[in-house]
């Protein structure tokens, strides 16, 4: 019998307890994954919580949207998986598990150099990244600025933009500076006079914002050097965003991602997993905890980690 985290109220990490479940068999179009690792996300600890409104609660919920494993079963029909495969999950319900039955749209086979932990970090991250420099239109003669650059998601925002050939400045905290050179972004401190540093690192101006920090700094540094507010993009401060003239994706906008940008969410697993096997783009993993520490593992991310937390079953 499988086993799954689920939740019946929200609340803080405490409520999210380990059940046996029963697994359903993947019909036509589906495969049935058997979970290695789990990615835990910050929007996981939201929807948790109940700060993103997710409507009432009437039957047991479960957590997580991105893992990895193996194919352990197929559908009728599937061609291009066979039992045994290495593949990652991205865009489910429910991969906080010890198995998950899926659409073939939420899978992709995971090369053989690529771990399951890493593969787990993935989705969330990898596809917000790519969606939102593809949908800011982000190219070549721009220079970008992302403010939270050390955290999953603007590691692979920094990452993506300078394979791209884009000159990136990234706000951090010193003591992640290193990490942010690394991956090939100028480094700036947030903090007072947040401004007059972007220019110094970036003097000839800055074309497009990617913000992950949601701060009023970060929001008001954006509309003070880039004149263009469709091209400053907050992943954080959705509700705000029409208000301020800025684009948002997700982040607690009211408005869905359209199709288009669903689709380049999707699109963004096999280029970031090719990257990541020819070694073009990296996973800063965290600590791991056992899949019936998922609650633990909840209140260190809400504390604040260096790196993806994982699941393992």
């Amino acid at each position: 019998m499988a086993q799954a985290i689920e939740y019946v109220e929200f609340g803080g990490p405490d409520v999210l307890t380990l059940h046996d479940v029963t697994s359903s068999a993947p019909a036509a179009g589906e495969v049935t994954v058997r979970i290695t690792a789990a990615g835990v996300n910050p929007i996981d600890a939201k929807v948790r919580s109940g700060l993103r409104p997710t409507g009432a609660i009437t039957s047991p919920r479960r957590s997580g949207s991105d893992g990895a494993g193996t194919i352990s079963a197929v559908g009728p029909d599937v061609e291009g998986f066979r039992i045994g495969d290495p593949v990652i999950v991205f865009g489910a319900t429910g991969t906080y598990a010890t198995e998950i039955t899926v659409a073939l749209a939420n899978v992709q086979p995971r090369p053989v150099n690529v771990s399951a932990a890493e593969g787990a970090a993935l989705g969330v991250p990898a596809g917000t990244a790519y969606q939102t420099l593809r949908s800011l239109d982000v190219r070549a003669g721009d220079t970008l600025l992302v403010h939270g650059g050390s955290g999953a998601v603007g590691q692979a925002v920094v990452q993506l933009a300078v394979l791209w050939g884009i000159p990136v400045v990234a706000t951090g905290s010193p003591r992640r500076h290193d990490r942010l050179r690394a991956l090939g972004a100028v480094p700036v401190a947030y903090g007072d006079g947040l401004e007059g540093r972007v220019r110094a690192a970036a003097p000839q101006g800055v074309t497009a914002v990617v913000d992950i920090a949601g701060t009023d700094e970060a929001i008001d540094t954006s509309l003070h050097l880039v004149a263009d507010r469709g091209r400053i993009a907050t992943l954080v401060r959705g509700k705000d965003a029409a208000a301020l003239g800025i684009r948002a994706f997700l982040g607690g906008s009211p408005d869905p991602l359209t199709p288009r940008q669903l689709q380049l969410r999707a699109e963004a697993m096999p280029v970031v997993l090719a990257l990541m096997a020819a070694g073009r783009f990296r996973v800063e993993l965290g600590p791991s905890f056992p899949l019936a520490d998922a609650a633990e593992a909840h209140r260190v991310l809400d504390a604040g980690v260096d790196g993806k937390i994982t699941l393992v079953p």
